[in-house]
């Protein structure tokens, strides 16, 4: 890596998308970033999703520090590798997911995604020891690794840990949302939730995360399978991607209707909404030993209610899932073959953008134009 003569002292030039105060659109600025420590790597970013979680953090309804790279689905190419690495090389193409500690309880028995220290490494906006890699223009100090990559920019340095190598042979800028949002669809239904072939099952939001999981639903053999939704357009999509039965949750109770459909409750539900009274629904549509996953992100201190006897008695579990419960260093690469063989076709889920337009791209998600926003960098994607 050649020094910068706008950041000097072996630092490598950038150019960001930088939240300065909650709620306002996001800057594209000049920044730049220190060399991978021995456990890091740089990437240059070909794509990266865009996530609701991105809004969530922008608008603050998970306080963070400030300024702040976000970003958190990002694909790319290694530039550079520390020392230590040993998993991936320069000229890999890769998928950035959440990162996770690697000793924790949680972490040692497979479960790195309820890592013991999520918050700190995903959203406090630095390392584990609450240092940066990321300088603005003036010098001054930008919180980066959010989840573990602040991939909102055309370089990023992330761990090894959180770095997933994938097959050349697949369009890398489709890739990225396999880190974050469809990879909790998915990872929800086929590895925490387990749905079997056979079962009934029905998402509660007709996003990515929830259309992500009607898919894997039907590639797991699940035989009834309802999405919900108040997009008409969303609800046909999830007839075309597996759905067996929508339901317009503006026009009938998706409870009565689950109950209808099911012959008595739903072997298994997801919330992906993030609404407290959604997911009183999703519990409600069970059956007997059923089991309701929550996904959604809702604001900090967000409560909800149901009735601990219509749990207890026909002993429904309710079970919160992080990224699916995934460990994406294998889940990942599943997904991707899955595509390949045209069992999980995710690409109808998605829309292109210019890393110039990101803001224009979040607002096309939270107004639901567009299912999965993708960011592209044009120029470096071109050079790949």
């Amino acid at each position: 890596m050649c020094e910068n003569h706008a950041f000097p002292g072996h630092r490598h030039a950038i150019r960001a998308a930088v939240l300065r105060q909650p709620k306002a659109p996001l800057a594209i600025e000049s920044a730049s970033l220190e060399a991978p420590r021995d456990n890091e790597v740089r990437v240059r970013m070909v794509a990266t999703g865009v996530c609701h979680t991105d809004m969530v953090v922008r608008d603050q309804l998970y306080e963070t520090g400030m300024p702040m790279i976000l970003g958190h689905e990002g694909a790319g190419i290694v530039e550079e590798v520390g020392k230590a690495v040993t998993t991936v090389a320069v000229g890999d193409h890769v998928v950035m997911t959440y990162m996770y500690c690697g000793l924790c309880a949680p972490c040692a028995t497979g479960h790195p995604a309820h890592c013991e220290h999520m918050g700190v490494l995903n959203f406090a906006g630095g390392r584990m020891d609450g240092s940066s890699a990321a300088l603005d223009a003036e010098g001054g100090e930008l919180h980066d690794h959010f989840f573990g990559q602040s991939s909102f920019a055309t370089h990023a340095i992330a761990s090894e840990l959180n770095v997933v190598k994938v097959r050349k042979d697949v369009p890398l800028e489709l890739l990225g949302p396999l880190g974050c949002g469809i990879q909790t669809g998915a990872g929800a239904v086929l590895n925490a939730l387990k749905v079997h072939a056979g079962s009934s099952f029905a998402a509660f939001g007709s996003g990515a995360v929830g259309l992500a999981a009607v898919m894997a639903a039907r590639a797991g053999g699940a035989t009834t399978i309802i999405a919900v939704d108040v997009n008409p357009a969303r609800l046909a999509l999830a007839l075309e991607l597996g759905a067996t039965h929508v339901i317009n949750s503006r026009e009938a109770d998706p409870v009565a209707e689950i109950r209808r459909l099911t012959g008595g409750g739903a072997n298994f539900t997801l919330e992906c909404s993030g609404r407290a009274e959604v997911l009183r629904q999703a519990i409600d549509s069970l059956t007997t030993l059923g089991t309701c996953g929550i996904v959604g992100a809702t604001r900090q201190g967000t409560e909800a209610s149901f009735n601990v006897n219509d749990v207890m008695i026909p002993g429904r579990r309710i079970m919160g899932i992080v990224q699916g419960d995934v460990v994406s260093r294998t889940f990942i690469p599943e997904l991707i073959e899955l595509y390949r063989q045209g069992r999980f076709p995710f690409d109808r889920l998605i829309k292109f953008y210019d890393f110039e337009d990101l803001n224009q791209a979040m607002a096309d998600s939270e107004n639901g134009t567009t299912i999965k926003p993708i960011v592209r960098f044009a120029s470096l994607a071109s050079a790949a």
